[in-house]
C-alpha cells in the first residue's frame, strides 16, 4: 500500500451523527497536515440528506498533495517547501516544475524542461487576428479568455485528457505561450505592434520585453524589476483549491480539453474579489487620493455604519500575516528604489498607509495586516502595468497551479465529474395554468 492509500485508508476515528432517532458513523480521514476530514461520501445513500456549506468552506471537495495553507499560522507550503524560501532562490519555472512534477529539478531535469517551455512561447501566426476582432478598449482579461480558449483550435493534437502525451504537450503549451498571449492583449490595447519572444531571455524577463520593448530601440530589462516579476509569478502559482483552481478541477471533471478548462479558470479569477483584488486595492488608493485624506479614510474604515472598505487588508484564509505579503513588501521598495516613483502622490497614500496599518492599534488588533494584494498593486503600478492588466499578471502566474491541480485531479482514481447539490426552497409542485386563466 502506498503512502498516498495509506493516509486515505487510514481512519483515525469515527464521527457520529444522529438523524431522526438512528445513529451513523462517519469515517474520519487523516492528511500529513491539516485539520481532519469526515467522509461524508455514503451520507447521501445513507440519510437521505445532504450538509449544507455555501461557497465549500467546510467541505474538503478533493485530495492533494500539491498546495497547503494554515491561514492561522500565516504558512503556504508548495509540495511542502515554505514560499519565502522558493521565492528567494528559485526561478519560476523552478518552482513549475515543483509543482507539476512533485520534486525540485536536478540542474538536467531544469535545462531540459526550460528549454521545452522555451521552444514552446510562440503562438500560431494565425491567432494575430483573434486579437483585431477585439475592440480596442477590451479589458485584457476579456482577451485572455477568449484566445486561451481558442487554443483548443489550434492544437488538435493536444486535448485527448485520455493520452498522457496529449496532456504534456498542452501543459507545456500553455506555459509557454501565456506571456506571450498576456503581452498581445498589452500591446494590443495599447495600440503597439506585437513583441515576439525572445529566446535567450529567462520567462520573467521575455515578458516584461515583450510587454515595454519597442521595435524602434534596443531594450535592456532591469534585473531588479526581473526579480520583482520572477517573485510575483512564483508568490501567485498556486493557492490550494481557492474559486478558479476550483473551478478548473470542476470543467476538468466533466473531461473539456484542458484549454477549455484554463479559460474558465481565467474567467473566474477577473472577479474582483478573487484575482481582481489587487487592483480594487490601487482603486482604493485612487480613490483617498492624497496623504492629507487618509485619517478621513482610516474613521471611515473603523465605522462599522460606513460602507467604505480598506482594499488590501486583512485575508479571507490568513487570519495571522499573509506570507507571501512579508516578500512582496520586500519587493516593492526593491522597485520603488530602482524606479524611482516615491514622488507619486498614491504611492505616498499607499506608504502612508501601510505605516498606519503596521502600527495602528486597531489593525493590529483585528489582524487587518496589508496582504499580497495591496503590495503587488503597488509594485505592479511602479513596473508600468495599467491597473486592467493586474489579472491578467496573475493569470500568467496561476496557470502553472491550475495545471498542475488539473493533471492531478485527472490522475486521481476517485475523480468523478462534480455535482454539487442544493437546499431547494423554491415553489412545490403545481399544475400549469393556461395564459387566459392566469
Amino acid at each position: 500500500m502506498s503512502v498516498a492509500e495509506d493516509i486515505r485508508s487510514g481512519e483515525t476515528d469515527e464521527a457520529s451523527l444522529t438523524l431522526r432517532g438512528a445513529r451513523h458513523d462517519l469515517p474520519v480521514r487523516r492528511g500529513t497536515l491539516g485539520p481532519d476530514v469526515i467522509d461524508i461520501t455514503s451520507l447521501y445513500q445513507d440519510t437521505d440528506c445532504f450538509t449544507y456549506d455555501p461557497g465549500f468552506t467546510s467541505t474538503a471537495s478533493c485530495e492533494s498533495k500539491i498546495t497547503y495553507i494554515d491561514g492561522d499560522k500565516g504558512i503556504l507550503l508548495y509540495r511542502g517547501y515554505p514560499i519565502d524560501q522558493l521565492a528567494e532562490h528559485c526561478t519560476f519555472l523552478e518552482t513549475a516544475y515543483l509543482l507539476l512534477y512533485g520534486e525540485l529539478p536536478t540542474a538536467e531535469q531544469y535545462e531540459a524542461f526550460k528549454d521545452r517551455i522555451t521552444r514552446h512561447t510562440m503562438v500560431h501566426e494565425q491567432m494575430n487576428r483573434f486579437f483585431t476582432g477585439f475592440r480596442r478598449d477590451a479589458h485584457p482579461m476579456a482577451i485572455m479568455v477568449g484566445v486561451v480558449g481558442a487554443l483548443s483550435a489550434f492544437y488538435h493534437d493536444s486535448i485527448d485528457i485520455r493520452d498522457p502525451e496529449q496532456r504534456e504537450m498542452a501543459s507545456v503549451r500553455m506555459i509557454a505561450k501565456m506571456p506571450t498571449i498576456a503581452a498581445m492583449a498589452y500591446k494590443y490595447s495599447a495600440g503597439q505592434p506585437f513583441v515576439y519572444p525572445k529566446n535567450d531571455l529567462d520567462y520573467s524577463a521575455n515578458f516584461l520585453r515583450m510587454c515595454f520593448a519597442v521595435p524602434c530601440e534596443e531594450f535592456e530589462v532591469d534585473p531588479v524589476l526581473t526579480r520583482a516579476m520572477r517573485r510575483i509569478f512564483i508568490l501567485h502559482a498556486d493557492h490550494e483549491q481557492n474559486a478558479s483552481t476550483s473551478t478548473v478541477r470542476l470543467a476538468g471533471s466533466s473531461g473539456a480539453n484542458p484549454f477549455a478548462c484554463i479559460s474558465a479558470g481565467i474567467a473566474c479569477l477577473w472577479g474582483p474579489a478573487h484575482g481582481g483584488a489587487n487592483e480594487a486595492a490601487l482603486t482604493m488608493l485612487q480613490e483617498v487620493g492624497t496623504v492629507d485624506r487618509i485619517p478621513e479614510y482610516i474613521q471611515r474604515a473603523k465605522d462599522k455604519n460606513d460602507p467604505f472598505r480598506l482594499m488590501g487588508f486583512g485575508h479571507r484564509v490568513y487570519k495571522n500575516y499573509d506570507p507571501r505579503a512579508k516578500i512582496m513588501q520586500k519587493t516593492c521598495h526593491e522597485v520603488l528604489d530602482a524606479v524611482g516613483h516615491h514622488d507619486d502622490p498614491i504611492l505616498k497614500v499607499a506608504l502612508e498607509l501601510e505605516r498606519i496599518a503596521l502600527s495602528d492599534d486597531y489593525f493590529i488588533q483585528k489582524k487587518l495586516y496589508p496582504n499580497i494584494d495591496f503590495y503587488s498593486g503597488i509594485t505592479l503600478k511602479a513596473l508600468g502595468f495599467p491597473t486592467d492588466m493586474f489579472t491578467v499578471l496573475f493569470a500568467i502566474a496561476r496557470t502553472v497551479g491550475w495545471i498542475a491541480q488539473w493533471k492531478e485531479m485527472i490522475g486521481d482514481p476517485l475523480q468523478r465529474i462534480g455535482r454539487p447539490r442544493q437546499l431547494y426552497t423554491g415553489p412545490t409542485e403545481r399544475a400549469y395554468v393556461p395564459m387566459k386563466d392566469r
